[in-house]
């Protein structure tokens, strides 16, 4: 038949050409991925410049690896190629010299900061946001490196001066309660960290930071509500092990050792520990009475397959 002979040559086909044309197709599907992206920045009314000046930048910067390569053996569609049909799509736009919301582009700013300030060396953070520069995203990004590298007054003071300017920021509440809780001084960091999820609107991460203080702070009062605090948290955000471990350790100060056991065991599990895991859930099993949700959980994670990179042994 027809189709059991077009079975048989594509079986016999040349590895080459069978090599080409699955190239060829994930080629258009990029090509495809970025007919998208202008689709959907037109129908925000946004403009494609930025997307267009990044991959320029990309471009400029892979075009010597692509001298000399074979444009039908390339996984991706040749820098240049690619590029130009980027550019006549994002100029046909109405929106190509619109200018980005004000307000948008603070919070992409801001994210920026964020990132170098947790993420570079202390002298790269200085070296992009000088103290010449003054605006909110350089000061945030100096305020966390500040933390980081353990100049605790320094840092709270100038996070302090970050919550003047915006009083509702969640996040600036966040970065205060979290340089005290790493800078040993979890009962101070409560308060901010209480403001920082009420602004936020619940969010299950800072409910995680809240709850370590509660914790760390070591008073027994707290416990049942850091308790409370992180079963939520966790059940939103199933797959951090910071919360767990805060769980585990709550469970623990209040002598509730088969959820503690419990808690470390997924802790483990999430955290590629394979091994530990179902040693830390197996002790679990022993102290829960068979057959309850708890019991039902260890026992799951006893006979759970490990994931893919975890520790087996």
């Amino acid at each position: 038949s027809g189709l059991s002979s077009a079975g048989a040559a594509a079986i016999s086909a040349p590895q080459s050409v069978i090599q080409r044309t699955l190239l060829s197709y994930q080629r258009q599907q990029e090509e495809n991925a970025d007919r998208a992206g202008v689709k959907f920045l037109n129908a925000t009314g946004q403009s494609a410049r930025g997307m267009y000046e990044t991959f320029k930048r990309f471009t400029d910067e892979s075009l010597f690896a692509a001298r000399g390569a074979d444009p039908y053996l390339q996984s991706h569609p040749m820098p240049v190629d690619r590029v130009s049909a980027l550019e006549e799509l994002a100029r046909s736009s109405p929106y190509w010299d619109k200018k980005d919301d004000p307000a948008l582009q603070l919070r992409h700013d801001m994210m920026r900061a964020k990132i170098s300030g947790f993420m570079e060396r202390q002298d790269t953070v200085y070296r992009r946001y000088p103290l010449s520069n003054t605006s909110l995203p350089a000061r945030y990004a100096r305020a966390i490196t500040t933390y980081l590298h353990g100049d605790l007054r320094s840092a709270i003071a100038q996070i302090d001066g970050l919550i003047q300017v915006q009083p509702n920021n969640p996040y600036f509440y966040e970065l205060r309660g979290q340089a005290l809780l790493e800078g040993g001084r979890p009962a101070e960091a409560i308060a901010p960290l209480r403001r920082a999820v009420q602004l936020s609107g619940n969010s299950p991460l800072i409910e995680m930071l809240l709850g370590q203080a509660l914790v760390a702070s070591d008073n027994k009062a707290t416990t049942d509500e850091a308790i409370n605090m992180l079963r939520a948290a966790v059940a939103r955000e199933p797959e951090a092990p910071l919360g767990y471990t805060q769980l585990a350790m709550a469970y623990g100060r209040k002598g509730d050792y088969a959820q503690a056991d419990l808690a470390s065991a997924q802790a483990a599990y999430l955290r590629g520990d394979a091994k530990t895991a179902r040693e830390l859930a197996s002790r679990a099993k022993t102290r829960f009475a068979i057959g309850t949700p708890g019991w039902v959980k260890a026992d799951d994670i006893v006979s759970a397959k490990p994931m893919p990179g975890q520790k087996n042994n």
